[in-house]
């Protein structure tokens, strides 16, 4: 993926347009600001004119997005992340470490905390913000022993019947060596085991990547939602194109025939909800993106909890049969 950097904004390579218009406007301010006259020229008016025609290009660039465009966004490195979340929508957050059986992984978090007043064990990857953090994370790619916590979370919040949220944004669980030898495929499947047989209400919010079991283990939930500019596949479209082609290159070409996008997959089943994104990705409008996901959790609660937690889990695992029974 590549960008742009225009001051403080990061560009990605589609938005070249865009970062030519706001820099003229940087510029234009910064002539302003510096007490020039503009050379007679009415400089607000001129910037007014200017962001207007920015915003015009923005909203037309962002609702034509195609998938592998959608990729690029669902990776933009200002896109909120799971610590973000825990900053802007949950309150007395009390992170919970490790497995019990081999060590914590820094690449899930998870804990106890308060949504909009509701006690509720929330859970996710964090994939870090600059090159301390994602390497201190792990880039959010899990190992078994964060699956592990992740189980060990589940059955604290059945212990006190509390609602379980999970915020999911990973390429994949890692693939390394030694997660291999400490068993990670068994530590996903006990993962996604326990999620279908879960007894609390179960609520899920794609927010970034959703990259394949390492995605998936976290992601079998009553409610599955994704943001707009969100992805969720079994693998990523470089992994795609390197099997099929044998040529990474091709990741754009893989990415369309994947069904990767929100769009595709509400179409298909897999997922329940599209969170909608302001203007031009959740990158841009951080707040407003964490309220509204806020906002998401809260009416899916709503729904699941009046149901018996026997209802609730036979619903559930009705809801992940059914994907791809009706396609022809």
């Amino acid at each position: 993926m590549s960008t742009l950097q225009n001051t403080a904004r990061t560009y990605l390579d589609f938005e070249r347009p865009l970062a030519e218009l706001d820099g003229k406007i940087d510029d234009l301010k910064a002539l302003n600001s510096s007490g020039q006259d503009g050379g007679g020229v009415d400089v607000s008016e001129e910037v007014a004119r200017l962001e207007g025609k920015a915003q015009a290009q923005l909203k037309s660039i962002y609702a034509k997005l195609d998938a592998w465009e959608k990729t690029q966004v669902a990776r933009h490195p200002s896109r909120p992340h799971f610590g973000d979340y825990i900053h802007g929508m949950i309150s007395d957050f009390t992170p919970l470490s490790g497995d019990r059986k081999f060590g914590d992984d820094q690449a899930m978090i998870g804990g106890l905390g308060r949504l909009r007043g509701q006690p509720i064990v929330i859970m996710g990857q964090e994939k870090g913000h600059d090159t301390e953090t994602r390497l201190k994370h792990n880039f959010g790619m899990a190992g078994p022993e964060g699956y592990r916590k992740v189980v060990r979370l589940m059955e604290l919040a059945e212990r006190f019947e509390l609602p379980v949220i999970s915020l999911v944004d990973t390429a994949g669980a890692y693939p390394g060596r030694g997660a291999e030898e400490r068993g990670q495929a068994e530590a996903i499947a006990r993962s996604i085991d326990k999620s279908l047989s879960l007894k609390v209400p179960f609520v899920t919010v794609i927010t970034g990547e959703g990259g394949s079991g390492g995605a998936v283990a976290i992601a079998s939930a009553d409610s599955v939602n994704m943001l707009e500019h969100s992805i969720y596949s079994v693998i990523s479209p470089e992994g795609c194109a390197s099997i099929l082609w044998r040529d990474a290159a091709k990741a754009e070409t893989a990415a369309g025939a994947m069904k990767i996008t929100a769009q595709d997959l509400i179409k298909l089943g897999v997922i329940d909800k599209i969170i909608k994104e302001p203007v031009g990705g959740a990158h841009r409008a951080r707040e407003k993106t964490i309220k509204s996901v806020g906002t998401a959790i809260m009416a899916a609660l709503k729904e699941l909890q009046p149901l018996e937690s026997k209802a609730r889990i036979e619903r559930r695992r009705e809801k992940f049969l059914a994907i791809g029974r009706d396609l022809a």
